[in-house]
């Protein structure tokens, strides 16, 4: 794991990884879910498969009780994390890209939401990874620019008291759209 481009945003360092979201060493990591909280592909996937049984059988306590349709795209909710380094995974659905439709607001949402939910746990440390930017087709410099935005403009309205948030990216693609956002 490698690491990049460290600012410090008044209310913690926003800080940027090119590693595994599963290895993260943070208290809180974010979870690019889909809606039915029952484990998917990419990160998703990543993040059940390593967390073990008993992030599935929050999920699915989450699906009995609360969530019966499935956790709203934007909103964001919290189970344990399992056999993972970090104490909570924060689940968010993050919108499907749609060139006719302007969905921004949504993806915003999912960081904004994200980092309300892993305050109210009492999380000092949060990672992110790149959300909806793979299979549900963001436009990387987009995404990452939404990302940054949302996070800076959170932690600068008292979100928090957070000592990282760490945004976490797969490949060197991802890592240099990042930087660049951050660099704005």
């Amino acid at each position: 794991m490698s690491e990049s481009a460290k600012k410090d945003d008044g209310g913690g360092r926003v800080t940027l990884v090119r590693g595994d979201i599963t290895e993260q060493d943070v208290d809180a990591v974010v979870n690019a879910a889909n809606s039915s909280l029952l484990g998917g592909g990419g990160v998703d996937g990543a993040i059940h498969r390593r967390g073990g049984p008993r992030i599935l059988e929050e999920c699915r306590a989450l699906r009995a009780s609360r969530y019966g349709r499935g956790l709203p795209t934007g909103q964001a909710v919290a189970t344990t994390a399992g056999e993972l380094p970090a104490r909570w995974v924060v689940h968010t659905v993050g919108p499907v890209y749609a060139k006719s439709e302007d969905r921004s607001a949504l993806l915003a949402s999912c960081y904004r939401e994200s980092l309300a939910v892993a305050a109210g746990l009492g999380a000092r440390t949060v990672a992110f990874p790149a959300i909806s930017t793979g299979v549900y087709g963001w436009p990387l410099d987009d995404g990452a620019r939404i990302a940054v935005r949302t996070v800076r403009e959170a932690l600068a309205a008292g979100t928090g008291p957070f000592d990282e948030v760490r945004f976490v990216v797969f490949d060197e693609r991802a890592r240099e759209a990042f930087a660049a956002a951050l660099e704005e």
